[in-house]
């Protein structure tokens, strides 16, 4: 017999009794859209901070409050803003398979207030700054400035082979990317799944057909010394931190140069659809959410083209001859007699 329980939707009382661990395996398993590192990240935050708490719960049992209660709990825990999000969306997406599953009559993690991230603080290097640091870098000075140049991921820098750079047209062909989990490198689809085409200066054609030459169209542009993969955390060890520091920027982290690409395009007039599309983001909305001060040099630039025109404008009237109305000419209308 079932049960109207909230908003006159009908559920199986009998459905709602699985526990969260349960069907927390259910919902992982049908997830057979995820990227690999996509899953990966999903069964940590299902591990460390959600079947802790709920593994045991039964769905019926779950309440808006619980769920705020265990929000605040693991904020008040030391983790970032950033995991407790993520965290309550991978339990509001089990919950929200639940209600269309018809266990439950609505997700009750929907609304919860949730902790605010903070934005870090981008460094953006300048032109001089990268050529600096990519030749302290020595022989990876190239995958340096293939970075600052174009914004690849790490991963798909990783991932760029032989055969997706065209020399002629000065274009790397953005196919794959490479993602460790659990220390294994596994290839898949670049982030958004979506391939892209990105444009690298001029001076760096020749560095780069002599990186690739000699190699077949299926070897790796930057492998490592071993001719394997080359790994963030090696790149870094190797030379990356090294030449940071001698630059004097240490501290700085290869993701960062994707930042600098960012900045180096806008600083040279491209608008947020061109950096969206070299940088591969979702939309340019997102572009515009994560630069959005890369971008205020422009509002400050179009208030200064308004003010020249209606400068210009103010002075072209002012030196055209404008004949005044003749009022006088209009004579008062007599009345008939």
């Amino acid at each position: 017999m079932k049960t109207s329980i909230a908003r006159g939707e009908w559920v199986d009382p009998a459905l709602a009794k699985v526990t969260v661990g349960d069907w927390a395996a259910v919902w992982l398993g049908n997830q057979v859209q995820l990227k690999p590192s996509t899953r990966f990240r999903y069964e940590i935050l299902l591990k460390n901070q959600i079947l802790p708490v709920w593994e045991r719960v039964q769905l019926s049992a779950v309440t808006h409050a619980d769920v705020g209660e265990w929000i605040r709990r693991l904020s008040e825990s030391g983790y970032s803003a950033s995991t407790v999000r993520q965290s309550h969306r991978v339990f509001s997406l089990l919950l929200a398979l639940a209600v269309r599953d018809g266990r439950l009559p609505r997700n009750v993690a929907t609304g919860v207030k949730l902790p605010r991230v903070g934005r870090a603080e981008k460094t953006f290097l300048t032109h001089v700054q990268v050529a600096d640091l990519a030749e302290a870098a020595g022989p990876y000075g190239i995958a340096v400035a293939v970075l600052a140049y174009t914004g690849l991921r790490w991963g798909e820098l990783a991932a760029l082979r032989v055969k997706r750079v065209d020399l002629t047209r000065r274009r790397l062909l953005v196919a794959e990317s490479m993602t460790e989990i659990n220390g294994k490198a596994v290839f898949g689809t670049p982030k958004t799944h979506h391939r892209r085409s990105v444009p690298f200066p001029r001076f760096l054609a020749d560095p780069l057909k002599s990186q690739i030459a000699g190699r077949d169209r299926d070897d790796l542009v930057f492998p490592s010394p071993e001719g394997e993969v080359l790994r963030n955390n090696n790149f870094r060890r190797r030379a990356f931190d090294r030449a940071a520091a001698e630059v004097e920027l240490k501290g700085l982290t290869p993701h960062e140069l994707r930042h600098t690409a960012a900045s180096l395009a806008v600083a040279e007039g491209a608008n947020v659809k061109a950096v969206q599309r070299m940088l591969g983001h979702a939309s340019a909305a997102m572009t515009l959410d994560v630069y959005a001060d890369l971008f205020e040099d422009d509002l400050d630039q179009v208030a200064d083209r308004l003010d020249q025109a209606a400068t210009r404008s103010s002075a072209d009237y002012l030196r055209t001859d404008h004949d005044a109305p003749a009022f006088d000419a209009v004579q008062p209308r007599r009345k008939p007699r």
